[in-house]
């Protein structure tokens, strides 16, 4: 462990290491990477910790942002409009129980889970008095399949009483925090209107690890402006700091956003399919195994879809980086000492 400039504690992981021949696989793999798939994926790390299929169920309890209701500035990221990856069963205007019933019957039909993980996904969710966020919580847990809640926030909206109150829950359920980094670049984060910085990213992940709950970063590469190097670099920053997970996806626009006329006005030029599954996949080579995947790609319904379209299905994007990894002969940490 190590300090930074900040005064923050660090794991020391930031040397490189050259990438070791195919036939060390079989022993770096074991026991987290997927001998298969050559990443540690989320869905491995839940049936391995709790021995089942485990499904997370998305919920909209009807939060908002501070960076769109006025506190910290109004219109939101630009690249963001929820309809895009929330199914329609999530609405806030349906009760909490009918969304988890929908999305627990989902589940249950196509993939045979067995126990649930209560997502709430739309907004930042623990934008609220803790009175709120606690009904809220009790609620989703009170059902025999549910086994922990899943809560996507933002660094600079989680207070002291938030952070007790998840600490709480996870002395019983299990519980994850997703907080959004999206870059680790300020000028990035300023120009897509995230309204906070690196520094209170990386505050929040100190104040939050050592509570007894894993803590998942969300990624996106693709920014306008922003090098393929530059974005590497944010592995080693993940590796250096106590996140058990991640979620990366491609920047893509979607129909009411700032993004998507930037797009129209020949600002912003998305991806290759082809660049972003080489970069991502260098990236997860400089990612050590003890993180594992829950996301490797971003998608939108067709009717609001702007840009890029690949035209692929959600599984094909999936395996689009585990085929290049498989391809290259590497895999997750592969390059990390």
């Amino acid at each position: 462990m190590r300090p930074d400039e900040r005064g923050l504690i660090h794991r020391d992981t930031s040397r490189s290491a050259p990438v070791p021949g195919k036939e060390q696989l079989a022993s770096v793999s074991k026991p987290l990477l997927h001998k298969e798939l050559h990443i540690h994926s989320y869905g491995q790390y839940l049936r391995r910790r709790f021995g089942c299929r485990v499904s997370k169920v998305n919920v909209d309890a009807g939060f908002t942002c501070p960076n769109r209701d006025g506190s910290k500035g109004t219109g939101g990221c630009i690249y963001c409009n929820n309809v895009s990856f929330s199914p329609r069963d999530t609405q806030s205007a349906i009760p909490l129980k009918e969304q988890l019933a929908a999305g627990m019957a989902y589940h249950r039909t196509r993939l045979g889970s067995e126990k649930f993980i209560v997502y709430f996904q739309k907004y930042t969710n623990t934008y609220a008095s803790v009175d709120v966020l606690a009904d809220l919580y009790r609620r989703a847990l009170d059902h025999p399949d549910v086994i922990g809640i899943s809560v996507g926030t933002r660094p600079d909206a989680l207070s002291a009483e938030a952070l007790e109150l998840l600490a709480e829950v996870a002395r019983t359920h299990y519980v994850c925090l997703e907080l959004g980094l999206q870059s680790m670049d300020d000028a990035i984060l300023s120009r897509i209107n995230r309204g906070h910085t690196l520094d209170e990213f990386l505050g929040t992940v100190q104040r939050a690890s050592g509570h007894g709950f894993d803590i998942c970063a969300h990624l996106i590469y693709g920014f306008p402006g922003e090098l393929r190097s530059d974005f590497l670099k944010t592995a080693a920053l993940i590796a250096s700091l106590p996140i058990d997970s991640i979620k990366l996806h491609q920047l893509h626009a979607v129909e009411g956003t700032e993004l998507a006329e930037m797009y129209r006005r020949g600002e912003f030029v998305p991806l290759s399919l082809e660049e972003y599954v080489s970069t991502a996949v260098d990236f997860l080579e400089r990612l050590p195994a003890r993180v594992s995947i829950q996301r490797l790609y971003g998608s939108a319904p067709l009717a609001i879809s702007v840009a890029p379209c690949w035209g692929l299905k959600n599984n094909q994007m999936w395996f689009a980086v585990i085929n290049e990894l498989r391809k290259r002969g590497t895999w997750q940490g592969c390059r990390v000492e």
